[in-house]
């Protein structure tokens, strides 16, 4: 008799937020290897409940994966609101604040999180720090022509970095809404003025630090799952 193959720590999460979806919803879908597997989570609850809603998505990758698993996908632009937003985080700290934008789409991941009534992050432990910035420098999204202006006000206010790479190496990144990333890193700043400082900067087009928007974290561990709630 063959047995079911245990769910591994982000699968476990991945199952947990789908099972927080309710019929009628409209459910924001984050970016990455683990709202992929929510994606396919809650289109296979979708199939077997029958239920009813529809999604939005914070990438073209999840769009289309979306499409491709028989959700039914809005667009941005028709967006007025959304109950739920589900996406993972690169780190979260001990007051649910969260550091996002390794990859290409912070911009829409932020705006979604921002407006969406309930703002679930999934993550494994190993994603869980101290304080934002312990493990990964902070993602700062800026017009092409600002990035060096914007990088000597956040060398004189204590930061260190750069402009982010490609992966080859050759050129500057650019992120999905076409701006460059700064990689900074700061010390002796809190989260909170951090995140004061790096909203009200002119140039900085977004950053990553999600301050106060996250209302659940669902921490997947070996044993399962744990939920912190704001």
């Amino acid at each position: 008799m063959s047995t079911a193959t245990p769910l591994n720590p982000k699968q476990m999460v991945a199952a947990a937020a789908a099972e927080m979806v309710e019929n009628g919803m409209i459910v924001g879908l984050g970016t990455g290897s683990t709202a992929n597997l929510f994606i396919d989570a809650l289109a296979n609850r979708c199939r077997e409940q029958e239920l009813q809603l529809r999604v939005v998505a914070s990438s073209i990758i999840s769009h289309n994966r979306a499409i491709q698993a028989g959700l039914s996908v809005m667009s941005l632009s028709q967006l007025t609101g959304l109950d739920l937003y589900i996406d993972g985080a690169d780190e979260v700290a001990p007051d649910l604040s969260l550091l996002k934008g390794r990859g290409q789409d912070l911009v829409r991941e932020k705006l979604l999180a921002h407006h969406a009534d309930q703002f679930v992050v999934l993550v494994d432990d190993s994603k869980l720090v101290d304080t934002i910035g312990d493990k990964n420098p902070i993602p700062i999204e800026v017009s092409p022509e600002n990035g060096q202006l914007v990088r000597t006000a956040l060398q004189q206010a204590g930061g260190s970095g750069d402009l982010r790479l490609n992966a080859a190496g050759d050129n500057v990144f650019y992120s999905a809404s076409g701006s460059l990333v700064l990689d900074m890193k700061f010390t002796d700043m809190t989260t909170k003025s951090l995140d004061q400082l790096l909203s009200a900067l002119p140039g900085v087009v977004e950053h990553g630090i999600f301050y106060q928007l996250a209302s659940d974290v669902l921490i997947g561990r070996a044993d399962g799952v744990e939920r912190l709630t704001a």
